[in-house]
């Protein structure tokens, strides 16, 4: 096997050109990331027939290869070994920043702050599933309990879990605003507490009229920004940039004392005072244009985001919904974008899933079938670059599976209480309760039936193997 990678390693390297054209290697969960020096002298074709490599394509200053979870690590470590320069995925996306343009340089930021707080909101939504499960009527009754069994302090325990990452939401985006702008991420941590200090009015308890905004002057309301995402990803933004600006200008000698208190003086004065007010409204502005596409009637919010939502895939930029979800999240725990997305995801697994059953080529079948395991597990790049996107048409009816399944879901109405899981993975989201849980698995076998149904019909033959290796 480590020999079978080593060989992929050196006919990859050659394909794109030789070392002497590579800048730097990094990668992801999935996806090999390439630095090049000329994107001309690479071989595409010649990397897609590659064995193992399950689709490739270019993107703003890097070429990335599809190789899929655990296999990436592999080829990574051979090619390293075979000379190619080593850099890590945060070097390589300042680098790649420098040839992108502004939208894809704004998008990428935004991915770069909100995914690495993505697992600890998975992390709550899990436990927000499992205390639904627990705390159900029927499960307790297993055990011969019933809800008045369950002592109190149990509860507080598992409010402990599901209520700790959003109470402390601004914290997460301020650390890792500071973190990518190049700040120091405990001032961050500190800044984003500070929004959220119990001194200040509950944002929860504001907005349910139990509680009074203070006032400054008379007329600027002050209250804690628990769940707000854009307030403290400004106030993240600014303060890095601050306590730069800061270190440049204070003798050395002071520096420690007087940066970090200047830059945490200026920003809580500034966020709570002049920022948050602002741009609550803005936030509040945003998502309530988003809230209008999923409140369309008769199920169109399904239709649109299930049927679309792994076209923006393609291009590398759905992070830029994860603010979109947290602040769902962050508002009452649930998320109904999750549901509409799963099915998108499902469906482009049941077209892989039908290419697989139905082609005769082993090396397609080879390459179909983990494919479509691997969307069902909810990672779906695979599936599109490796296999529907290859021809065409089993990634239009995956679209159409999609939004099948979006369209059910967004009938019903469809929550889950948790993000970024999806599929099989993303039941754990709707087991709170019965009902979501079996509307779930509908969704997503329709979603699935759908695209399979459509692919093997109209989707896909063996003729467009020979179509697309001409």
């Amino acid at each position: 096997m480590a020999e079978e990678n080593k060989q992929i390693a050196e006919q990859l390297i050659e394909a794109v050109g030789g070392l002497e054209n590579i800048e730097s290697v990094a990668h992801c969960a999935t996806r090999l990331r390439i630095m090049v020096t000329d994107k001309e002298k690479i071989d595409q074709g010649k990397v897609e027939e590659l064995d193992k490599v399950k689709g490739a394509f270019y993107n703003a200053g890097q070429f990335q290869v599809i190789f899929g979870t655990g296999t990436v690590n592999k080829i990574h470590t051979e090619i390293i070994g075979l000379g190619a320069p080593e850099s890590s995925s945060s070097e390589q996306k300042k680098d790649a920043a420098q040839k992108g343009n502004k939208i894809q340089r704004l998008l990428r930021t935004f991915g770069d702050i909100f995914v690495p707080i993505i697992p600890v909101l998975v992390a709550t939504g899990l436990f927000m599933g499992l205390r639904g499960l627990l705390t159900q009527e029927e499960i307790l009754a297993i055990f011969g309990m019933t809800p008045a069994d369950i002592s109190e302090n149990f509860l507080l325990y598992t409010q402990v879990l599901t209520d700790t990452a959003f109470a402390f939401l601004p914290a997460l985006i301020a650390w890792s605003a500071f973190r990518v702008f190049g700040g120091s991420p405990v001032i961050g941590i500190v800044l984003g507490l500070m929004l959220v200090n119990p001194a200040l009015p509950n944002a929860y308890a504001v907005g349910s009229g139990d509680a009074d905004p203070l006032y400054i002057l008379g007329f600027i309301p002050v209250i804690g920004y628990q769940g707000s995402v854009l307030p403290a990803f400004i106030a993240g933004f600014l303060g890095a940039k601050l306590e730069k600006w800061l270190r440049e200008r204070i003798p050395e000698a002071l520096d420690l004392i007087l940066t970090p208190f200047l830059t945490l003086l200026i920003m809580i004065t500034a966020a709570l005072f002049v920022l948050g007010p602002i741009f609550s409204i803005v936030e509040t502005g945003i998502m309530a244009a988003m809230n209008v596409v999923l409140e369309l009637p008769f199920g169109l919010s399904g239709l649109i985001i299930g049927g679309l939502h792994q076209v923006i895939v393609i291009t590398g930029v759905h992070h830029i919904f994860n603010l979109f979800e947290i602040q769902l999240l962050a508002d009452d725990g649930f998320n109904p974008f999750n549901a509409l997305i799963t099915a998108g995801i499902a469906a482009q697994g049941g077209a892989a899933l039908a290419v697989a059953v139905k082609t005769k080529s082993k090396k397609l079948k080879a390459l179909a079938f983990p494919s479509s395991i691997s969307a069902f597990l909810g990672i779906t790049e695979p599936a599109i670059f490796g296999v529907n996107l290859r021809y065409i048409k089993p990634f239009v009816m995956g679209l159409a599976g999609g939004a099948a399944g979006g369209f059910f879901a967004a009938l019903f109405n469809l929550q889950g209480n948790g993000m970024a899981v999806t599929v099989i993975p993303g039941m754990l989201l709707y087991i709170y309760d019965f009902l979501p849980f079996v509307l779930y698995i509908l969704t997503n076998v329709i979603a699935l039936s759908v695209a399979f149904v459509l692919t093997w019909m109209f989707g896909f033959n063996d003729k467009m193997l020979d179509e697309v290796n001409q």
